[in-house]
């Protein structure tokens, strides 16, 4: 059998950070506030210099300097973001080019917060077929682009950034499985109200640009719910007890929503990689921030059985069960 295993890593961030005593001066709110619902002291907020492809550029040559693998010998490239430089070409199209890789397929994969495990069930396919044996998986964001600095409720949260990963045909297990699910049903409860084919007209907020929309109290509620489900869904697909795992690496959305997938699985916080306190929210980007975070750190090693999840508009949600 052909698994997918991660062969290296790598991750990106701005370089202005935005701490809660900032945003104590521009909005009606206070560092203790923030830290209490979402566990947020900072976030990075990117420049004009830094769009989302020089994020992603940065992390992918640290994910491939990693694996000591050469740009020519990557066969696809799957790029999870919300927010491309361009409307077209896709950001991976970019991405490629800034990279040197050679002419093999690039693609955005949009599914916001669990893009990234989109991407990574995408490549693993490809792998598992035999149709690539090198891939390079990204997620990517610049959230800070539709955020609205007027209104706390978005603008505590989310910051941006940039993880990647390589990913290698092997007989040895890597990948196990991954899972990913939808329901529009609950489109309205974190959007974004404008776009190509329906127009950008009626932007009167935030300065004429696309904002950001989230009822944030139905969000958690339903995320809590519909996590726990993966988290069992992911589990019996591998015959495997929660005891098992060594470590989660979730979606750095919110402490609280991080804390109860923790309880679900009966794991202790020392063993749940967290970067939420000094990223904040940065979408598809949080998964891999957070496994890079811990592979170089040297908490995660060879062996350890990995728990990755993620929850995004749309709503999407997925996870992928990996022996690192």
């Amino acid at each position: 059998m052909i698994y997918s295993r991660i062969i290296g890593t790598g991750s990106h961030l701005p370089k202005k950070v935005v701490t809660n005593h900032d945003l104590e001066k521009i909005l009606d709110t206070d560092d203790q506030w923030i830290r209490d619902r979402t566990g947020i002291r900072e976030r990075r907020i990117s420049s004009a210099e830094e769009p989302t492809t020089v994020l992603a550029e940065n992390a992918c040559r640290k994910a491939l300097e990693a694996a000591d693998v050469d740009p020519g010998e990557i066969d696809l490239l799957v790029l999870g973001t919300t927010t491309p430089d361009l409307i077209f070409p896709s950001s991976a199209c970019l991405i490629q080019k800034k990279l040197g890789l050679p002419d093999c397929g690039a693609m955005d994969v949009n599914a916001a917060c669990s893009g990234f495990i989109y991407a990574l069930s995408i490549a693993d396919k490809f792998i598992r077929c035999g149709d690539a044996k090198k891939v390079l998986v990204c997620g990517a964001e610049t959230l800070s682009s539709l955020i609205n600095w007027n209104k706390r409720e978005t603008a505590v949260i989310f910051g941006d950034g940039a993880g990647a990963m390589v990913l290698e045909a092997s007989a040895e297990p890597g990948i196990l499985s991954t899972h990913i699910h939808a329901n529009g049903n609950y489109a309205d409860l974190l959007n974004t109200e404008v776009g190509v084919s329906r127009g950008f007209e009626g932007l009167k907020d935030n300065d004429g640009k696309a904002e950001l929309m989230m009822k944030g109290n139905e969000v958690f509620k339903v995320a809590v719910r519909t996590l726990g489900r993966i988290v069992d869904e992911t589990l019996a697909a591998n015959n495997m007890d929660k005891s098992e795992l060594d470590w989660l690496i979730p979606h750095q959305a919110n402490l609280r929503i991080i804390s109860a997938t923790a309880r679900k699985l009966d794991m202790n916080m020392e063993q749940v990689v967290i970067t939420v306190d000094r990223h904040g929210n940065t979408s598809a980007a949080s998964v891999p921030l957070a496994l890079d975070e811990a592979v170089r750190d040297g908490r995660i090693k060879r062996g350890d059985m990995l728990l990755l999840e993620a929850f995004g508009g749309g709503f999407t949600w997925g996870s992928a069960l990996i022996k690192y």
